[in-house]
């Protein structure tokens, strides 16, 4: 069953973030957008290229309304300890969620049971707290920070204009399309 157009399961969760450890839960995604990345573990090796291309991103997202949560099995404890010691991971202005449960990557789907790792996904949670995107990747595919930001732009466009869609490649003010009998077999 997809996840998309559903809404975001109860949870509670402990994370790291500017120096201090916060709680995060479904309450607190309401009333913006927001991104929850999944990625395997700490002090590894794809990760914190991933997080670090985010981070770079982080105020371009803000800008646009959306929060940004990085989320694994890691312990908040360990995304402290990671956030201390790595150069990329210092960047990271934006909460990092522990999941040592897994709660949080089961409710997603991206829980690899026999690892008690999460898969690469990504999930782009509108105002109301439904899932808007849903990708999931391969551990050994990193993901780019900036292909996600057209997808948020183009969901929050189609948010904005009910009836309206953004066809591939779309770009912030390129033309839409206004789905109709008229567009069935001219394009």
């Amino acid at each position: 069953m997809s996840l998309i157009n559903t809404q975001v399961k109860p949870f509670k969760a402990q994370a790291y973030k500017n120096g201090k450890f916060i709680e995060v839960t479904e309450r607190s995604l309401k009333g913006k957008w927001a991104i929850f990345m999944f990625y395997p573990a700490d002090f590894t090796f794809v990760c914190p290229t991933e997080l670090e291309d985010l981070a770079e991103h982080y105020a371009a997202f803000k800008d646009m309304g959306v929060e940004v949560y990085g989320i694994s099995t890691d312990t908040h404890f360990a995304h402290k300890a990671w956030h201390d010691t790595s150069d990329a991971i210092k960047k990271v202005d934006y909460a990092l969620i522990g999941d040592p449960t897994g709660t949080l990557t089961r409710n997603f789907g991206v829980m690899i049971e026999e690892e008690g790792l999460a898969l690469r996904g990504t999930f782009v949670i509108d105002p109301e707290g439904q899932i808007k995107l849903c990708e999931i990747h391969d551990n050994g595919i990193g993901r780019d920070a900036s292909e996600l930001m057209r997808k948020v732009k183009a969901a929050q466009y189609v948010a904005k204009h009910p009836g309206q869609v953004c066809p591939a490649k779309w770009q912030e003010g390129a033309a839409t399309l206004t789905p109709s009998l008229d567009l069935v077999g001219k394009i």
